[in-house]
C-alpha cells in the first residue's frame, strides 16, 4: 500500500493524490458493487406500448437494449394509436391494456398521437386519459448536458429535475360553450393533489441529494387556483429545512430558463406549466431526443421521453434519436431494483454522445438510427 507521504515523491500533491487514487482503485475494484434482496434478478413482465409517430422504431431499440444485456425483463406488448384508421381520435384504452398496466405496474411508453378532430375537440388524448385512469399524478422529467452534445449555453451546467402535476389544471377537460362564440374552459386546482406534488417534489429533492425546489406558479393573476398551489409549496417547504425553497411566476421562470438556466435545481409545477417548462428544458439540453422522463402514481410508473413529441414527419426515415427512450429505460431498470443495467447503458450512451459521428440528424449529426444502435449494442 501507497502511503500519502510516500506519495508525496512522486511530484506534486495533486500527483501524490492521484496516485493514492490509483492504488485504491485496485485495491476495491472500479465497479461498484450492489447489494441485490433476494429474487431481485428474477424475471420481471413490463408492458410495452409502441405508441405512433417514432414511438415503434425507439421502442425496437429499447427491446434490442434489453436482449443485448440480458436484462431480466419480458415485455408484454400491445400496438395501440391514439387515433382511429379513419384518422379520429380514440376515445377510450383498450381493457387489456389497462389490465397489464395494473397487473405488472411498470411500462415503456411510445407518445401516442391526439389529432385535433374538427367535429370533436373535446376528446381528450389517449396519453392524458391513461394518466388520469391510472392516477399517475407525477411526471418526472430529467434535463441535462450530454457531453458531446451541443446547448445553447456550451460551457454552462444544465441538470434541471421538473416535477409536473399531472392530473388536472387546464387538462382537465371541462369546457363548454356558455353562448355560441363563448366558450368556458375549466381550471381545476385542488389541495390534495397540490400537496401531493409538492411533497413528492421535496422528497424528491432530499432523496436524491438536491439543494433547492423552485415552485413555478401565477398566483399573481390566478390568486385562488394557483395561490392554492403555492400556499400548500409553502406549507410543504417548512417541513424540509435542509431544501432551500423559492418561489417563481412562470413567465419570470421561462425567460431565467434560456438566460440562467444553472439557476434551477428541482422545479414544481402545476400541469400547463410543466408542459411548458418541460420543453423549454428539453430545448436547452438539446432537444426532445435526449430527455427522459417518467409518469409515476402510488404502486405504478410509465416511463417515456420527457419531451412527449411524436415525430410523425420521420417515421420510416431511420432518423429517430432513440436517447430519451433509452436513458428513460434506464431510469425503468434502476426503478426495478437492477441498477447495474441502468449503468452500463447510461455509460454505453454517453460515450458514444461524446463522438459527433455518432449524432442524429436532431442534434446536429448525420447518424442513422440503425448506426447509432449498432455502435451502442458493440459498446453493450
Amino acid at each position: 500500500r501507497l502511503s500519502y507521504r510516500a506519495a508525496l515523491e512522486l511530484g506534486s500533491p495533486p500527483a501524490a493524490a492521484a496516485a493514492v487514487a490509483a492504488v485504491a482503485t485496485r485495491a476495491l475494484g472500479t465497479d461498484l458493487s450492489y447489494v441485490p434482496i433476494p429474487g431481485d434478478s428474477q424475471m420481471k413482465t413490463v408492458t410495452l406500448i409502441p405508441g405512433d409517430g417514432i414511438g415503434p422504431e425507439v421502442v425496437k431499440c429499447v427491446e434490442r437494449v434489453v436482449e443485448t444485456l440480458k436484462a431480466p425483463i419480458k415485455f408484454e406488448k400491445f400496438e395501440v394509436s391514439g387515433a382511429n384508421p379513419d384518422g379520429t381520435p380514440r376515445e377510450s384504452l383498450p381493457d387489456e391494456v389497462i389490465e397489464s398496466l395494473r397487473r405488472n405496474k411498470v411500462c415503456i411508453k411510445g407518445t401516442l398521437w391526439a389529432p385535433l378532430y374538427k367535429e370533436n375537440t373535446n376528446t381528450q388524448s389517449l396519453n392524458v386519459m391513461l394518466r388520469k385512469k391510472l392516477d399517475l399524478y407525477v411526471n418526472l422529467v430529467h434535463a441535462y448536458n450530454i457531453p458531446g452534445v451541443k446547448t445553447r449555453h456550451e460551457g454552462g451546467r444544465i441538470d434541471i429535475r421538473i416535477v409536473r402535476e399531472n392530473t388536472e389544471g387546464e387538462y382537465s377537460g371541462l369546457e363548454h360553450e356558455v353562448v355560441p362564440g363563448v366558450v368556458e374552459s375549466l381550471k381545476i386546482i385542488t389541495e390534495r393533489n397540490s400537496r401531493r406534488i409538492a411533497e413528492y417534489a421535496f422528497e424528491y429533492a432530499t432523496m436524491n441529494n438536491r439543494r433547492k425546489v423552485t415552485a413555478v406558479h401565477k398566483a399573481n393573476i390566478m390568486k385562488l387556483g394557483d395561490g392554492q398551489f403555492l400556499s400548500v409549496c409553502r406549507e410543504t417547504a417548512k417541513r424540509y429545512p435542509n431544501i432551500e425553497f423559492e418561489e417563481m411566476i412562470v413567465d419570470a421562470t421561462c425567460m431565467k430558463l434560456v438566460s440562467n438556466p444553472e439557476h434551477f435545481d428541482v422545479m414544481v409545477t402545476p400541469n400547463l406549466y410543466g408542459n411548458i417548462v418541460c420543453n423549454v428544458a428539453a430545448g436547452l439540453a438539446g432537444g426532445a431526443g435526449v430527455v427522459p422522463g417518467v409518469n409515476v402514481g402510488e404502486d405504478i410508473a410509465i416511463f417515456e421521453q420527457g419531451a412527449r413529441h411524436v415525430g410523425r414527419d420521420l417515421i420510416g426515415l431511420d432518423l429517430a434519436n432513440p436517447t430519451a427512450m433509452l436513458l428513460s429505460t434506464a431510469m425503468m431498470f434502476r426503478h426495478l431494483q437492477i441498477p447495474m443495467f441502468a449503468d452500463r447503458l447510461e455509460a454505453a450512451i454517453i460515450t458514444l454522445l461524446a463522438k459527433p459521428q455518432n449524432h442524429t440528424p436532431d442534434i446536429g449529426g448525420k447518424a442513422s438510427t440503425s448506426s447509432f444502435m449498432t455502435a451502442l449494442l458493440e459498446k453493450l
